[in-house]
């Protein structure tokens, strides 16, 4: 049910935009309130304004807040455990959920979904508990969690230390003339999209290493390693090279009508294999993970349209 908010505007505020002091009165983001502005959920002094209104002191500005989307019960995800002990656990993270709080949405993270089924090391932050490295919401795949702060450390120094082994399963626009190719390009936060992520001078230092497995008519399955572990890595090398990973509709690889002839409806990226020195054991852990359902089939799709048996 809608509610109603009234807050005034304190003289000290005369001249500013109404979008701007709105943002700040309320504690909402200034999109969120220009959105809310555009839909006519916002009156000063009983009208509907525009967001570049100057408000004036003694003005009675009225918000129409929409309630918060219903939250989904983390009961509706299940992460698979690959290996565990007492230290730490391999799972195997589905595509669609993100790993720990990020703004927007209250939303169910994997770490909530783990807090039900083992202890995790809290050193992280009370919203990344355990978590050591972590995949994108429509990336799948394995993922290691420390349950103890001694084993987040260890495990943390291994990852900068570039021990830790990870490789995915990409598959990628176009073909390759070398069977191999190793990418070394900084990666950083693209200037005039925060939420995205670009090549650039100014980025950390970044380096990805691919094996082409397979090439079909129209595209090409690597499995690719990450020597760095910048965000976002994999797809930004990937587009970089003019070769972005199908169904990533952030970085090129879903334009046309390819990522729907192929049923996809999210990168197809998969986090295939894991090892690492255990911290305690010393013994090599190394966990695969299969292409899940939705990846089997669109790959199957591809070898289909190429005439691959």
């Amino acid at each position: 049910m809608t509610e109603t908010r009234r807050l005034e505007v304190d003289r000290e505020a005369s001249g500013d935009r109404l979008d701007q002091w709105l943002a700040q009165s309320s504690g909402r983001g200034r999109t969120d309130i220009q959105r809310l502005i555009s839909s006519g959920r916002v009156r000063v002094d009983g009208r509907k304004a525009a967001k570049s209104m100057k408000v004036r002191g003694g003005q009675l500005v009225e918000i129409d807040e929409p309630p918060p989307p219903p939250r989904a019960v983390l009961s509706d995800w299940e992460v698979p455990v690959r290996f565990e002990d007492e230290h730490l656990a391999v799972v195997n993270k589905p595509a669609g959920l993100v790993v720990h709080s990020v703004q927007g949405p209250p939303v169910p993270t994997m770490v909530e979904v783990l807090a039900e089924q083992m202890p995790l090391a809290p050193a992280s932050g009370e919203h990344r508990r355990g978590v050591v490295h972590r995949l994108d919401k429509g990336t799948s795949g394995l993922l290691v969690v420390a349950k103890t702060d001694r084993v987040y450390y260890a495990l943390v120094a291994q990852m900068k230390a570039r021990e830790i082994q990870r490789t995915y399963r990409a598959l990628v626009v176009g073909r390759f003339a070398l069977p191999t190719g190793r990418i070394e390009a900084p990666v950083g936060r693209s200037a005039g999209r925060p939420t995205y992520m670009s090549v650039s001078p100014s980025g950390r230092a970044a380096v990805t290493e691919f094996e082409v497995l397979e090439e079909l008519q129209e595209v090409s399955l690597l499995a690719v390693k990450l020597l760095t572990g910048r965000t976002h890595q994999i797809r930004v090398h990937l587009a970089h090279i003019h070769r972005p990973v199908v169904g990533d509709t952030q970085y090129g690889g879903g334009a046309g009508q390819l990522p729907q002839a192929l049923g996809l409806r999210r990168p197809f990226l998969h986090a295939w294999a894991l090892e690492f020195t255990h911290p305690f054991t010393r013994e090599v852990v190394r966990v695969e993970e299969a292409l899940p359902a939705d990846l089997k089939t669109a790959l199957q799709i591809a070898r289909d349209r190429a005439g691959v048996d």
